[in-house]
């Protein structure tokens, strides 16, 4: 009897179809809405795309707009997309910074062992980065037009101009990703992401217009990809948009995911 019992067990196990292995869209909607619970149960963690753009955008306009262009009014129509580059440019680290917790918690090692796409992992992670990038640009603006901000081109023009950094956010992000792979600690990632970004973008065009500067230092800004997006942005969101600026961004920001693409999934991989 225990035979027989024992032999329809099998038999029934092994009629049991499998369930399918989840599609690439699948599996990286999964990983999105884990990014998302994230948010949900640590809400501190929108503190940066909340609370900075708002320090800076008003710390920058009333602190040096009259002294820089003899009106707030006026400044705050060309530091705006400045600071927003700058902002989104700054919050491109999160998602290395969360993998690399993942790594040292062991979760990423579960993650490699499952029957899926292997680039959802980051995929996912990477789109919510990208609502992230979207909530800070539309803080940015919003209060931008409390203050007095008025885009020469309109809606359409904030919407292109927020489009083309999306999209070269979403490219940079792969750097700090593929860093979180590669360093072995937060803080290491942290510092190395700081010491990169804080000189691309404070010496950019983003306060200032760099024919002010010396012209040892206009060399460095204007071949700064900081300069080329914030240029792009800027003229995008008043009306003066020239294609080779736009264009620039695109092939930076092309040259950074086929770069940093590759190198993060073989460091994904390779991973010990």
């Amino acid at each position: 009897m225990a035979k027989n019992d024992q032999h329809s067990f099998e038999e029934a196990i092994t009629k049991i179809a499998r369930p399918k292995k989840p599609s690439a869209i699948n599996a990286s909607t999964t990983f999105a809405w884990r990014a998302l619970l994230r948010i949900r149960y640590v809400p501190e963690q929108l503190f940066d795309v909340t609370v900075f753009p708002v320090i800076f955008l008003l710390m920058f306009t009333y602190l040096f707009g009259g002294a820089i262009s003899g009106s707030t009014g006026e400044y705050l129509d060309f530091v705006l997309p400045g600071i927003l580059v700058m902002t989104v440019s700054m919050i491109t680290m999160y998602t290395g910074l969360d993998l690399n917790k993942d790594i040292e918690k062991g979760v990423f090692d579960r993650f490699r062992t499952l029957p899926i796409w292997r680039p959802a992992v980051l995929v996912g992670a990477l789109a919510v980065d990208a609502v992230r990038y979207l909530i800070a640009s539309t803080i940015m603006i919003t209060l931008g037009y409390i203050l007095g901000f008025r885009p020469e081109a309109g809606f359409v023009g904030v919407v292109l101009g927020v489009l083309l950094l999306l999209f070269f956010a979403f490219s940079l992000s792969w750097i700090w990703t593929m860093l979180g792979i590669i360093v072995r600690t937060e803080k290491a990632l942290m510092a190395m992401s700081m010491m990169i970004l804080f000189p691309l973008t404070f010496l950019s065009s983003v306060f200032v217009d760099p024919t002010t500067m010396p012209n040892w230092l206009q060399k460095f800004v204007e071949i700064n990809p900081i300069t080329f997006v914030v240029d792009a942005v800027r003229s995008l969101i008043h009306g003066t948009a020239a294609l080779n600026d736009i264009m620039m961004v695109f092939y930076i920001s092309i040259g950074l995911l086929l770069v940093f693409g590759p190198l993060t999934m073989y460091f994904f991989r390779n991973k010990n």
